[in-house]
């Protein structure tokens, strides 16, 4: 028979787990982990739930899936879910499926540009009642894709239809990633459900780093596009905005654009894209007091997808459960960052320039992300005085502050000039980078308009600012962190030079408009208030409300979400 403290301290223990076990109330979190042959045994995952909750199967309360990702660290492969125990209302947490009102006067607010930022916008505007105008300087996808079969396979570049201006922005031919930091669950949860309304996989609802695809995002926009003229809000394609009028009070009244013609509005949005250079130098002209910020110029790295997966997974490399393998890697070099950015396992580098004799490269992939080769941008910290000392000149806010275009068109033209023109891009294979040397042949490559092997640390030096040593460096300590990641296999294409803007639009903390400039109202990552798909959907969702309550319409709980930030 067990002692009166046997049976004490095993009351204690069985105390202990149950106080470790999840709470069973509404909204509780339960987070399971299953290893990778056991990823589509819903019987086993159900089991390990129950365990967790101390119930047998059958007795689960409902569960709803928030997230699932899979961990590779140390090449322990483990898929990982976290559930939430539902209430039994199936009623979304975002705002997807609110209606959206017909109404008149689309003049009555101006949207500069069809992105992200702008197209979310206009959807919250119209959920308010308050029609809108988009007018987008490039053109609607299916033409924009003829100019972007011109730009890979001949070497024409419009400087208006590309693949940063057009219908969707720069993400609709930029992998469609959805993966976002904001905090602010609930307009970012809207985001996704508009999303999957409107065509998108429902798997982006619930995957840890959510992806639509390229080939899958046009058709997407195409659908938003389509049900916002449904309810009034108008589209023009081919609509370049060129300056602003204003009114005896300084108030902005309405919209120049290239052609002539001249639009009367109450408001007007600018989500135009980080790539506007000419909306920064129109807002210059105007005496908007632009903020210079820090941003990122560095190379696209193209790796061999199953190199990558090889060194991401080990000897489960081949597992046919297994995606293609991503990675995000970061360090830094006497206090500055070298980074990943928006990595394309499975994918493909594009010609992102949008002027002739610049060459910018950007990366992308289709749904399946099943292409032979791996891209990520690997990109150096570019901060406000490294502008001024490689340009020598003084930047500051109103002086010099558009500098940073200026350092990136040098950089931008020297890698034109390194390719030989017609958009091929220069190519360093990462090992003779890695020994400071040029390479002499170039690899196989998927970008289109091809590659021409030479020295890219010139290339990186153009700017009048080294960004070739800290990123030999940075290098260096990828290689010991991930074997295999320095290699002959590997090679640096360049340039990646827009990553973020280079500047700020000043913008009210209160009403969000622009600084210098009432009636106005920045958004977006051309704004320098977003970094991606998402976070520039909420910000312009956001700066929608702003509007409507310049204009005196009662928003109620469309607000919940979006303050702050």
């Amino acid at each position: 028979m067990a002692s009166k403290r046997t049976r004490s301290l095993a009351k204690r223990r069985r105390g202990a787990r149950a106080a470790a076990r999840p709470k069973l109330e509404p909204g509780a979190q339960i987070a399971v982990e299953v290893a990778l042959d056991e990823a589509d045994d819903e019987a086993s995952l159900l089991g390990k739930v129950a365990l967790l909750c101390g119930c047998a199967p059958g007795e689960l309360p409902q569960l709803r899936l928030l997230k699932r990702s899979l961990d590779a660290r140390r090449h322990r492969i483990r898929h990982r879910w976290l559930f939430e125990v539902g209430d039994g209302d199936a009623r979304s947490e975002g705002l997807g499926g609110a209606p959206l009102q017909a109404a008149q006067q689309p003049e009555r607010v101006m949207i500069v540009g069809d992105g992200p930022a702008g197209l979310f916008c206009a959807y919250q505007l119209a959920r308010l009642g308050i029609a809108s105008t988009v007018l987008e300087r490039g053109k609607a996808v299916q033409p924009r894709r003829h100019d972007l079969k011109s730009l890979n396979r001949h070497g024409r570049v419009d400087a208006d239809s590309n693949y940063c201006f057009g219908e969707g922005g720069a993400g609709t031919y930029s992998d469609g990633k959805l993966y976002t930091r904001s905090h602010k669950r609930g307009s970012v949860r809207d985001v996704l459900e508009l999303l999957t309304l409107h065509g998108a996989p429902e798997d982006i609802l619930t995957e840890a780093r959510p992806h639509i695809g390229s080939n899958k995002l046009p058709r997407v926009v195409t659908r938003l596009r389509e049900r916002l003229e449904e309810v009034g809000v108008q589209f023009r394609f081919g609509a370049r905005v060129v300056d602003l009028a204003r009114g005896p009070d300084g108030a902005v009244r309405g919209v120049r654009l290239a052609s002539g013609e001249e639009l009367s509005c109450e408001r007007v949005v600018l989500a135009t894209g980080h790539s506007a250079a000419d909306v920064y130098e129109m807002l210059a002209e105007l005496g908007v007091p632009l903020e210079p910020k820090s941003f990122a110029v560095g190379v696209r790295i193209e790796h061999p997808q199953a190199l990558i997966n090889r060194i991401q997974y080990g000897k489960a490399a081949d597992h046919p459960r297994l995606r293609n393998a991503a990675y995000r890697i970061v360090h830094n070099v006497e206090g500055r960052g070298v980074f990943s950015f928006c990595m394309c396992p499975g994918g493909f580098i594009v010609p992102a320039s949008t002027e002739p004799g610049g060459l910018v490269v950007n990366g992308m992939s289709l749904k399946r992300r099943d292409s032979p080769f791996a891209n990520s941008g690997l990109v150096v910290q570019v901060d406000v005085s490294d502008v001024a000392a490689a340009l020598a000149c003084e930047v500051a806010v109103g002086k010099n502050a558009l500098a940073g275009l200026r350092f990136q068109r040098r950089i931008e033209q020297a890698a034109f000039a390194a390719g030989g023109g017609g958009f091929v891009a220069p190519a360093t294979r990462v090992s003779d980078f890695a020994e400071g040397r040029a390479s002499s042949r170039a690899g196989d490559t998927s970008y289109i308009p091809g590659l021409r092997a030479g020295d890219m640390a010139e290339v990186l030096r153009s700017s009048g600012f080294d960004l070739a040593t800290p990123l030999r460096v940075a290098l260096a300590r990828f290689g010991r962190d991930m074997p295999g990641y320095v290699s002959e296999e590997a090679q640096l294409i360049g340039v990646e030079s827009r990553t973020s803007s280079t500047v700020r639009m000043p913008r009210d903390a209160e009403t969000l408009q622009l600084v210098g400039l009432p009636g106005v109202f920045p958004s977006g990552e051309g704004a320098g208030y977003a970094g991606g798909i998402v976070s520039a959907a909420v910000d312009g969702m956001r700066v929608a409300l702003g509007v409507a309550q310049s204009l005196g319409v009662d928003v109620g709980a469309l607000s919940a979400g979006f303050s702050g930030g």
